[in-house]
């Protein structure tokens, strides 16, 4: 394709393979005496104006606050390839070691660090390493609508990152990409915010959130889950994804802003979920084309598609094609800007929500449900099984119609060496049915695998979305 229409996520290696790095040999690079030099005019430099334009002083003190709260973060991944079919029967699955790295930012004092979703999704273990020390590090959570997790080391001793106000952050202003490109620990890059507000599309999520901050610092594969942060050395964004036709940095870098990281981390810590809000309706980005055909004469809102039904913005009075203008007195001026708002909101919290509607201006007021369609907080719950010294979930709503399954129950932890840890079934798995017979709750998988005798089979969704069997005979 002609136009650059590949996203790469930042860390090409992830958590789901190695990193491939390309070395240039000597027939690779052509000598420098082999180009003609031609002569170039003197070039009179305003120095007093390079030097105000480019605060030097401030890259110093912005590098010296923010390196030492950036870590590096190293995953070993277990992959099992299993076919998925009848084949399992007869046949021993291959399994191999996959190793993966990023980057991660200690957001509070007590050990808990901030990164990718994608960094250390499929990891079986987490490394920290902060200078010539390293940590074992262990999942506290993770929220895939925003790319992001959660990881917590046993230690006090690294410095918490100052936070800044990604809303305050102004096109044009200078600042820094700290993390670990190419496996290069502790390395520091400048350049200005590009945009805010980007919506570009890269975050595979039923609900995805997605309003980067574009900045041209230099990002490459590893710096994923690092920081990018202001002229004071205070966080304003985690460095999540490129733009890029070789997958590596070319002027487009995209960040998620602190505002968010913050929600997102608070919930993840006090209920271990994130406290989705949500309002009950679809919105559509305003182009001329769906200007003329409707007849607005402002393009900036956003509009309607769909109203669900008995959701807040039904009972909030909101109809399809009504354009949103203002929400909470704050200008809506594409989705992008909307799905941010959400995203800082709670279940109970209340909009008052500007609409043009046949040329006239209505409000409403809305108030954002949970994914139950209630205003309550919701707390992750989870089951031990003491017989199979194992410990699951039941699967949301949301994940259920996600990966197209009408029951599930996860995967969560077990002791090694117990009854379950020997099925080889892996952390996160979703368990669909055990012999043909649909699971829903915990408790039903327990008493499954407790009472189970014979030849029996497994079968359900892998991590990467696929369908799974697991054949045993007890």
């Amino acid at each position: 394709m002609d136009k650059i229409k590949t996203i790469f996520i930042a860390l090409i290696s992830g958590a789901a393979g190695a990193l491939t790095i390309y070395h240039l040999t000597k027939n690779d690079v052509k000598s420098l005496d082999s180009y003609p030099i031609h002569e170039a005019p003197p070039i009179q430099v305003n120095r007093v104006a390079y030097s105000s334009a480019i605060p030097n002083e401030n890259f110093v003190e912005a590098s010296e606050r923010s390196t030492g709260s950036v870590v590096f973060i190293q995953t070993l991944s277990e992959v099992d390839y299993r076919s998925g079919g009848w084949m399992d029967w007869f046949f021993e699955p291959r399994s191999s070691q996959q190793i993966g790295s990023g980057s991660g930012v200690v957001f509070s004092k007590d050990g808990h660090i901030v990164t990718n979703n994608h960094v250390i999704m499929d990891a079986d273990e987490i490394t920290v390493i902060a200078g010539k020390r390293s940590f074992q590090a262990e999942l506290v959570g993770r929220d895939p609508s925003s790319d992001l997790a959660v990881i917590k080391i046993n230690s006090s001793e690294l410095p918490a990152i100052a936070k800044g106000d990604s809303e305050q952050v102004k096109v044009g202003e200078w600042v820094l990409a700290v993390g670990n490109p190419f496996n290069l620990t502790s390395t520091v890059t400048a350049g200005i915010v590009s945009a805010k507000g980007r919506n570009i599309n890269i975050l595979r999520d039923k609900f995805p959130i997605e309003s980067f901050i574009q900045t041209d610092a230099a990002i490459n594969p590893g710096n994923s889950g690092g920081a990018l942060v202001n002229a004071k050395g205070e966080l304003i964004g985690i460095n999540t994804a490129i733009l890029s036709r070789t997958g590596s940095y070319a002027g487009y870098g995209f960040a998620i802003p602190v505002n968010i990281v913050e929600k997102v981390f608070n919930d993840l810590i006090n209920y271990g979920e994130v406290q989705k809000a949500f309002t009950g309706a679809e919105f559509i980005e305003i182009d001329s084309e769906l200007a003329d055909r409707m007849g607005v004469d402002d393009l900036d809102g956003v509009i309607v598609a769909e109203v669900k039904r008995e959701g807040p913005a039904e009972m909030a009075g909101l109809q399809k094609r009504d354009v949103i203008r203002k929400i909470n007195n704050i200008q809506i001026n594409n989705k992008a800007t909307l799905e941010e708002l959400i995203a800082k909101s709670y279940p109970g919290d209340k909009l008052t929500v500007i609409a043009e509607r046949d040329k006239e201006m209505i409000t409403r007021e809305l108030t954002l449900t949970n994914r139950e369609g209630t205003t309550s907080i919701i707390k992750r719950n989870i089951y031990y099984a003491d017989a199979l010294e194992a410990s699951f979930e039941s699967v949301s709503k949301v994940e259920r119609d996600l990966l197209g399954i009408s029951s599930g129950v996860k995967v969560v932890d077990f002791k090694n060496n117990g009854f379950f840890a020997n099925l080889g079934i892996p952390k996160g798995f979703i368990i669909t049915q055990i012999n043909s017979r649909a699971i829903n709750k915990p408790e039903e998988l327990a008493k499954a695998l407790e009472n189970v005798r014979g030849r029996f089979d497994v079968i359900g969704i892998d991590r990467r979305g696929r369908k799974v069997y697991y054949p045993f005979r007890r």
